[in-house]
This record gives C-alpha cells, structure tokens and sequence, in this order.
C-alpha cells in the first residue's frame, strides 16, 4: 500500500507541475521551464503515462485551435469583400496561426508518442525483472528442497 501511495504522489507531483504552467498559453507551455523540468525528473512508467496524457490532450486542443483557424480563413477567403483593406492582413494573420497550432499539434502528439514508447520499455523492463526474480526464486527453493 505504501508503494501506492507513492505513485499517487509522484503523479500528483507531476500535474502539480503541469499545472504550473496554466497562466500561459496552452502552446508556450511545450517548451516551459517548469514542463521542461518534470519530463527531466519523469522516472517512472506512471510519470511517462501521465506525460503522454498530457501531451495528448494538448495535441488535441491545438488541433482543434488549427480547425476553427482553418474555418476563419475560408471565411476570410470567401468574404473579403467585407473586411476591405484589412483582408489581407486577416488572411495572412489567420494563416501563421493555423500553422502555428498545427506544427504545435505534431510537436504534442510526438511527445506524447515518445512518453509512451518509453512507459512501454519501462513496463516490459518491469516484468522481465519480476519473472527473472521469480525464476531465481524457484530455482533457489528447488535446490533447498
């Protein structure tokens, strides 16, 4: 129970930190000191699960920021007539933020891919150590007997 109660920590800990960065925006929170810092400190496969949670759900907002750009862009396209001499600048505006969001999209949801690869070795690794330590300890007790 105390091994739970650690992990419990540790993830808390690790939102804790990711919460930290709230006060800015979603998109400058992938490269924040403080974010920075817990990928660093991420031992654990429930750090990495968590991580790759996190990065995923970022993904997914900034996919769906991508979207409602791409959407203000047709409607600029479409409707330039009623912005005037503005309509470029909206266009081109509206343009560096889709492509903003989208290459914050592909950068999140690397992240996260690379979060969970990792989760999974440290799982495998887990359960090969545990089967080589039950194996020993057969063979320890079949010896003894």
């Amino acid at each position: 129970m105390p091994k739970m109660k650690k992990k419990f920590a540790i993830v808390l800990f690790i939102l804790g930190f990711l919460a930290s960065c709230a006060p800015m925006s979603r998109y400058e929170a992938i490269d924040s000191p403080a974010l920075r810092q817990t990928v660093e400190n991420a031992r654990t496969r429930e750090d990495h699960e968590a991580l790759t949670r996190h990065f995923e759900t970022l993904a997914g907002e900034m996919r769906s920021r991508a979207e409602e750009q791409r959407k203000l862009l047709e409607h600029y396209e479409e409707k330039s007539y009623l912005y005037g001499r503005q309509a470029q600048d909206q266009q081109s505006h509206t343009w560096a933020l889709l492509l903003k969001y989208e290459k914050a999209a592909r950068a999140s949801q690397m992240y996260a891919t690379s979060h969970r690869n990792i989760a999974s070795q440290l799982e495998r690794d887990t359960y090969r150590t545990r089967s080589q330590t039950a194996d020993l300890t057969d063979k320890a007790s079949s010896k003894n007997n």
